[in-house]
């Protein structure tokens, strides 16, 4: 009895033997295939989406206008009144700010008294020369004496029309006590009280333009080509979710000393009055001759010695679809591909190396 029970267990042994590794593996696989088959092996997956291959960059700066410029009064003297506040609009020839009148006031009054006098010795001139030429003309003068009068009648009309210029001039200067807006625009600081002295060109607002504004923003050294060249718009903080066409208006021509960055300035178009001066702007900027990439994860390339592929899953029926692709190239732990998949694809993204065509799968995991 002993003998029939060694025999019957060296005739299994040999059975399975000759069955091979192969065999062994199928058995063992052959539960799990059958529970693939029943509900489809899980599978996470990535939708495609395809972007520029060099990402856009974002600078944050602030809402500048185009024109902003420091008032000032063209003569000195003593702020007496200021009607303007800080963030005030203005129109093109309101009122700004008065300086006390009353020297320049008697200025004028000199200069037209002055005027005055000068046009009395012009008449008193005038007749002395009509008196000189009778009494030439009956020889109780001399050519030399008519000649000295004549000058002297001609200098005080040269006197005559100073003092007149000498009165505008006085005139103008009344004129400048009063400090007025030259175009529409916003007080954008105040810098002179009232009973502050000022002297001529001494700042005493500071007047932005209305109109166009900018987007200031400073540009590492690395990225200024792209910044010259590259497509640009801008976000506002206050409705991020709107963007304005931009174009580069200007170009700092050294670095900053200190953040060694470059100053641009990019002028924003179409913004009206949403872009308000001081306000915090993102300046994004785009590479234009950047390809359309998608980019997937490494663990997504498949390969059989036949060149890169991907398995694409129909989300309806859980078939795969193994499709070529082509690679652009590798970012960190990112493989951008160029062409081979549509946007929207959904591409298993891990576990590639266990999966066949044949294959039904479910999608476990969606990644955006």
């Amino acid at each position: 009895m002993f003998r029939r029970l060694i025999a019957l267990a060296l005739a299994t042994g040999l059975s399975a033997a000759g069955a091979g590794p192969d065999a062994a593996r199928a058995a063992e696989a052959a539960p799990t295939t059958a529970g693939a088959s029943a509900e489809g092996r899980a599978v996470v997956v990535e939708i495609v989406r395809f972007a520029p291959r060099v990402r856009d960059r974002g600078f944050v700066g602030t809402v500048r206008p185009r024109v902003e410029a420091d008032m000032g009064f063209r003569v000195a003297g003593k702020v007496i009144e200021r009607l303007v506040q800080q963030g005030e609009r203005v129109a093109a020839g309101q009122v700004l700010a008065r300086l006390d009148p009353t020297d320049i006031e008697l200025q004028l009054e000199q200069a037209r008294a002055e005027l005055k006098a000068a046009e009395t010795s012009l008449t008193s001139g005038e007749a002395q020369d009509r008196r000189s030429l009778d009494l030439r003309k009956n020889g109780w003068t001399t050519d030399a004496a008519v000649e000295r009068q004549l000058a002297a009648t001609n200098e005080i009309r040269s006197r005559v029309e100073r003092a007149r210029r000498a009165v505008d001039l006085a005139a103008n200067q009344l004129t400048y006590a009063a400090l007025k807006a030259d175009v529409d625009g916003v007080v954008t600081a105040t810098l002179a009280e009232p009973g502050q002295i000022v002297a001529a060109g001494t700042p005493v607002l500071r007047l932005a333009r209305s109109g166009e504004r900018d987007a200031v923003v400073a540009i590492p050294e690395a990225l200024i080509e792209r910044a010259r060249l590259g497509t640009a718009k801008v976000s506002l903080w206050s409705n991020a979710a709107r963007t304005y066409p931009a174009r580069l208006r200007e170009f700092a021509a050294a670095a900053d000393a200190a953040t060694r960055t470059y100053q641009a300035r990019f002028a924003i178009e179409d913004a009206g009055d949403a872009a308000i001066i001081g306000m915090t702007a993102t300046v994004i900027i785009a590479d234009p001759d950047a390809g359309m990439v998608a980019r997937l994860p490494q663990t997504a390339l498949y390969a059989r010695g036949q060149g890169p592929e991907m398995f694409v899953v129909d989300a309806a029926t859980g078939t795969l679809t193994l499709k070529p692709v082509k690679v652009a190239g590798f970012d960190g732990k990112d493989v951008l591909v160029g062409s081979g998949l549509a946007e929207g694809d959904n591409v298993v993204a891990i576990g590639v190396h266990k999966l066949d065509p044949a294959q039904k799968v479910r999608i476990v995991e969606t990644r955006k």
